[in-house]
């Protein structure tokens, strides 16, 4: 797809690709002040995380063990439907540091689901990192730890965010125009 293309399928670009820089190199600041002398262990929900956390974790500085959780919650349109663990942790978490990385807390459910998860493998602590936070949508009591952007209740995709599995490698956060989603069933849609 080319950029032109882009440009047709996106109503506006919400987050510029300097500014998704800008701010990963303040949460990755942010994150060694905390983390620094820790046993850290980084979790991350596949697939959406992945340029987010590729560029996060670039930037921190200090040792760190990295592993995935695959989560799937989508079809091929916007509503979620249950929720499917697609891979499980290898790495033993026990005692240690858990960053849980993500790239939008929405409603909240599939964030809720995966700490509770984590939690009987007893680690020491469990804190959220988001990439974007969507809080108009919230149903489940979720608080991240730390946040790239508070955005309002668009449907959004690039830097790893998808619809479909488009759009994914877009290098900023846009806005999906109205005509190339699906028109809205009749059931609640929620994201995350």
């Amino acid at each position: 797809m080319t950029r032109t293309q882009w440009r047709n399928e996106i109503e506006k670009v919400l987050i510029s690709e300097s500014e998704i820089a800008r701010r990963v190199t303040e949460l990755a600041l942010e994150i060694e002040k905390e983390y620094s002398g820790r046993d850290l262990v980084v979790v991350a929900l596949l697939n959406g995380t992945v340029l987010f956390l590729a560029d996060l974790i670039r930037q921190l500085s200090l040792p760190l063990r990295l592993d995935f959780i695959g989560v799937s919650s989508y079809g091929a349109g916007t509503e979620s439907g249950n929720l499917v663990f697609t891979k499980e942790l290898r790495l033993d978490v026990k005692g240690r540091d858990v960053l849980l990385v993500d790239d939008i807390l929405d409603t909240g459910r599939t964030l809720t689901r995966v700490k509770a998860k984590l939690k009987k493998l007893k680690p020491r602590r469990i804190k959220i990192c988001v990439l974007l936070d969507k809080p108009s949508r919230r149903e489940e009591s979720v608080t991240p730890d730390y946040v790239g952007f508070t955005i309002p209740n668009e449907f959004v995709v690039g830097y790893g965010l998808d619809f479909a599995e488009r759009y994914r490698n877009l290098p900023y956060i846009g806005v999906l125009r109205q005509h190339n989603k699906p028109a809205p069933k009749k059931k609640k849609s929620a994201r995350k």
